[in-house]
Parts: structure tokens; sequence; C-alpha cells
């Protein structure tokens, strides 16, 4: 199939993208209850997951049964209830496969293989009864929604409780999830059960499964999983049961009762998701960090001598990653953390992440690196990644760029300067689409891409630039604190900043996410001691300006924007408000200038630099 190509925005990421060494990061209990936010009027619904699931190693199907406690905390009667059935995406002729077979630039990872498996290869759920408050109701599956009509609505503040049997089977491993992956690990299993839809303010988000990101309803899940003796599981949740199963979870070690098949025991209070891996040739590691999370590592023990060594060596970083991001945000609140060999690269899910293992240690830590600071920024800060993926990739890219300069000591100045290059390539090309864009409605993978990683880790960068570093941090710890355990809108974190900062921050979340303005500012000419700027793109921005005099000194200026409504904190000497109207603005210096920069720190995601400087 021709592929588009796109070179000039392409990006690069890290992500593609057993030590005992004390690292220690602060522990808070588990929460039970969603956090307080700024909005008095929020809500969220609830759900409590029960599941039985009987997997079948041999045949790759699998049984289940679900008792779902569905908590309707909205102030509306819902008619109606929405189920995902990942899974079925896995199939000929699906959303997922006819749109891989049919965009400008397929993800090579699928291409077009979904039209290729057979029936024992393909993915399913299919939901064989499901009763509310025990009395049958109609469904009909229609692609990866199960559509449900409910027997009675379900009043505000009401709790009702669904009952399912479904029967499923475990997809070729082709997209996150499935069986046998290209390095052998048997179970990879994402997004594997009957999944219920959210509804917020917005309505319900029964989105299709087309190849993009998730949402899901905060709960508690409570899962037994009766599997072939001899594999190993990882995943989300404390396991209950060690000794009935006869494997030692916290320390690794394994002596087997003498059955053919045992029941795991998990629980995972507080997530939005529940995922596991199984192989039998894990190798599982453990990590206590002191006053902090257990960390689990789960790999094949085929790999060879030099990968096995670096998954030994990831282990303390990963609890330096951990402790990283605790300190830049917020502390991690759960018990422990799974690093777990499995999917097709790397996705990050409720306290874990299943990653490729046949890679070097550099990107090894970086992809771990990248799915650990998921945990904060999509998981504990639950944006819905369909509508909002910028926000979940571009903030991880942003703190996950930070924390590998420091816990591998790359010692760049910019960690971010690889994104600005790649959103500038693209804005300067002809296929930008505003970062309101949904996620499976980009022309292009590549735009997506672009996008949601590089674009969404400058806007946090460069709001560094107009509030002040220092503020930044301090607006990352209040949206951590204010919206953990919620899900945030993206204009949460600029309300955050304005709160911080006492500004006016809505033309920035406007114009840089809404609309695909760009930022272009020149000097435009510089006359005796006389010096004027020009706007040429339509995004306005306060300005910094370095101006070297012929006496070899330096004086540095801060313009502020009119509608910003005040300054970030500066040691530069702070001129007269430029009114975003005015397509120029002039001022004077006191003495001879031999050249003017603008934005000499270059955090200003502007798009030809070429113009920002002039020399006398």
């Amino acid at each position: 199939m021709k592929k588009l190509m796109l070179p000039f925005f392409s990006f690069l990421l890290v992500l593609s993208c057993n030590s005992q060494k004390n690292i220690a990061v602060a522990q808070t209990p588990t929460p039970t209850k969603p956090a307080s936010t700024q909005n008095p009027g929020y809500w969220q619904q609830h759900v409590d997951y029960k599941m039985d699931i009987d997997m079948d190693v041999n045949t790759y199907q699998y049984k289940g049964k679900q008792e779902l406690v569905y908590t309707n905390n909205s102030p509306d009667v819902l008619y109606r209830v929405y189920y995902h059935l990942y899974f079925n995406a896995f199939q000929p002729g699906s959303e997922m496969d006819v749109r891989s077979r049919t965009i400008a630039d397929p993800d090579a990872r699928v291409g077009d293989r979904i039209s290729q498996l057979k029936p024992n290869e393909i993915g399913y759920i299919k939901v064989n009864s499901l009763k509310q408050n025990g009395v049958n109701i109609k469904h009909e599956t229609v692609g990866t929604v199960l559509e449900v009509d409910l027997a009675k609505p379900i009043q505000p503040g009401e709790k009702v409780t669904f009952n399912m049997d479904f029967d499923a089977q475990v997809p070729v491993q082709i997209r996150r999830s499935g069986r046998n992956s290209k390095e052998g690990v048997a179970l990879s299993m994402a997004q594997w059960y009957p999944k219920m839809a959210e509804y917020d303010f917005e309505g319900w988000h029964a989105d299709p499964y087309i190849g993009r990101e998730f949402h899901g309803v905060w709960g508690d899940f409570d899962v037994k999983l009766s599997i072939d003796k001899n594999y190993i599981v990882g995943g989300t949740g404390y396991l209950q049961n060690p000794n009935q199963i006869g494997y030692g979870y916290e320390t690794g070690t394994v002596k087997r009762p003498n059955t053919d098949k045992l029941t795991w025991h998990f629980k995972a209070p507080n997530v939005h998701d529940f995922t596991w891996a199984a192989d039998p040739d894990y190798i599982h590691d453990v990590l206590q960090m002191p006053n902090g999370p257990k960390l689990h590592f789960l790999y094949k023990k085929d790999l060879n001598a030099n990968e096995l060594e670096n998954w030994k060596k990831l282990q303390p970083k990963t609890a330096e990653l951990m402790k990283y991001f605790s300190k830049h945000i917020g502390n991690y609140p759960y018990k422990q953390y799974s690093v777990i060999q499995g999917g097709d690269g790397g996705m990050e899910y409720a306290m874990s992440t299943l990653i490729t293992g046949k890679r070097s240690f550099g990107s090894l830590v970086g992809v771990t690196s990248h799915e650990l600071a998921h945990t904060w920024f999509q998981f504990l800060l639950a944006t819905n990644e369909t509508k909002h993926e910028w926000i979940d990739e571009g903030f991880t890219v942003y703190i996950s760029n930070h924390a590998m300069n420091e816990v591998m000591n790359q010692g760049k100045k910019n960690p971010l300067a690889n994104a600005y290059n790649s959103y500038i390539g693209l804005a300067r090309s002809s296929v930008e689409q505003p970062l309101t864009t949904h996620a499976d409605r980009y022309e292009f993978n590549s735009v997506y891409g672009t996008q949601a990683y590089s674009k969404g880790a400058v806007f946090l960068a460069q709001l560094g630039y107009v509030i002040g570093e220092e503020n930044l941090q301090k607006t990352i710890k209040k949206y951590f604190k204010d919206f953990a355990f919620t899900h945030p809108k993206p204009f949460d974190i600029i309300r955050t900043a304005e709160k911080v900062t006492g500004l006016e921050l809505d033309w920035y979340f406007i114009d840089f996410a809404q609309t695909i303005n760009t930022i272009d500012y020149a000097v435009k000419s510089v006359e005796g001691n006389t010096i004027t700027l020009e706007r040429i793109g339509l995004m306005p921005m306060p300005i910094d300006v370095t101006v070297t005099y012929k006496d070899g000194s330096t004086e540095d200026f801060y313009i502020p924007l009119q509608m910003m409504r005040g300054e970030k904190p500066t040691n530069a000497t702070i001129i007269n408000d430029w009114a975003w109207a005015y397509p120029t603005y002039t001022f004077k210096t006191s003495k001879a200038i031999k050249s003017v920069q603008i934005d000499p720190s270059e955090m200003m995601a502007d798009i030809d630099k070429g113009n920002n400087r002039i020399s006398i």
C-alpha cells in the first residue's frame, strides 16, 4: 500500500516511545473517593465490577460473568446505556480494519492485517445475556459498541446492578492487545472485557474503537481469573490470594499447586480500567521503594543476555522516575506499579504498562518513562483521550522528557526541542488540523502523532514561557491536586494557571488549541536607537527581547501582551503593552544598538526564527 510521506514534521520519541536500590517517594493511601475540584457542580458516574473469567490458553477463548453496579451520579434520567466491546475491532470489515486500509499512511503495525484474520484468529466479545436488577434487557451489538435498552430508566442517584454472561476470543496480536506478540508474549489483555461507556455533562461517549484512545468510568474492580497453572499473571490490582495459587507475588517466588488451573484474584480500587498479561515464561522481579509503591517487572526469560541485563538495570531507573513524577506532579497514590513485557510498543494502563522488551537500555528507560508518566496525565487526570488526545500525550511528553533529562543525565538545555521542531514543521505545512480534532478524525496518522505528542507538549512548555517557569510548576501541581481522580477538560489547565497567576489566558488556549493560527514575530527595523517589531502571524504572544549594545553590554526587555492583563515574573525591563490588533510595535533604547533578538530562550513556538534577529 502506498504511504504518504510527510518528513517535514515527522517526530522522534524515545518510546519509538533484581536491583534493590533504595529510592524513596512519598506514599499516600489509595483514595476511595474523587478528589474535590474547583467546580462545585461537578459530578461523575461510578461503576463497581465483579468478573469471573475462565481462560483456555489453547483456544485463546474465555468465558466471563460480569456483575456491574452502576451509580448514576448525574442529574439526568438514563434510558439507555452502552458498553465498549473493543475486541470486535479485530475482525475483517471492522471500522478499524477499513480505516487502516483506506487512510493514506496506516499504522504499520496494523496495515491490512485485520482483513486477513481467520475465524480462529479474530477477536470478539459476544454478549449471551444481560440483566438489569434481575430482568432480561434488550441489547444489540453494533461493531465495537453494545447498545442497551433499559427495562426501567435509571433515576438520578440510583444504583443499578447489571449481570452479563459473555464469550470472547483473544485476537492475534495486532494493536495493543492480543495473543502471541512478535516477542512471544502469550497474552496481552487490554480492552478485553465489556466496559461501560462514560456518561458526563456532554452526554454519552460510546465511541467506536477505530484506532485511537480510550475513556472510562471510575470505580472498583474485583476480578477472578482462572488460567493454566503454568502461567504467571501481572497487571492492574492487588493480588488477594497468593497462598492459594502458590505464588509469592510480593517476592516473585513460585510454588504451584498440583492442579490444572489456578484462579488469580485481583482487586483494584478507584481505577477506570483493568489490564493484565500472562505468559508461562515470565521472570518476575520486585523492587520495594521505601515509603512508596512496590514495583513489579515481568519479562520473558528468553530475551538475549543484553536485553535481560537491560531489564535489571531498568528497575532502579523506574524507581527514580516514579520519584520524579511524584515530586513534580503529585504523589503516586497506589501501592504498586508493574512494567510488563507485552503489547506492540508501549501503552499505559491502570497501575501498569505493557511495553515491548527487546530494546536498548536507553529505549527501555525512555518508553517506561513515557508510559509511567501517563499514570498522571490521563490515568489520574483522566481526560477523554478520544477527544483531547493532546492533553494525554502532549503533557506526558512534556514531563517524561524532563524526567529523562534528569534521570539519564542528558544535559539538554531544552528537553522539548525536538517537539518544538516537529510542531513548527507541521505548522509550516498545509495539513495541520486544530488540536480540538477528534483522535479518529485526522486525515493522516502522522498529523495525529505530531499534534498529540509534539504540539501538545509545546502547549505546556510554551505556557511556561507565557506565565513564567515557576508559575508553570505551581500550575501543574495545583492541576493535579484539584482534578486527580476526575475527568478534567482541557480548559481546566488554563483556569488553573489563571488562578495561580491572576492573568487572563483564554486567548492562549483559543489560538493554540482551537485554531491553527501561528506565532510569527519579526524584527522589522532598527534605526538609531529605535527598534520596530512586527507581528506577522495571527496568534498573539508577550515578547522577550534581548538587545546587545555596541559597547558589548546587553539588556533584556519584556513587552507584555495587553489582553493578558499582567506580566509574568521577570528580571527584564518591562516596557509598554503591545495590543494584538496593532501589527507593529516601536520602542527606544538608551544606547547604540549592535543586535536585536526576539525570544532568545526559543521557548516561543515562532514558526520563522529567521526574522527574529537583526545585527547592525
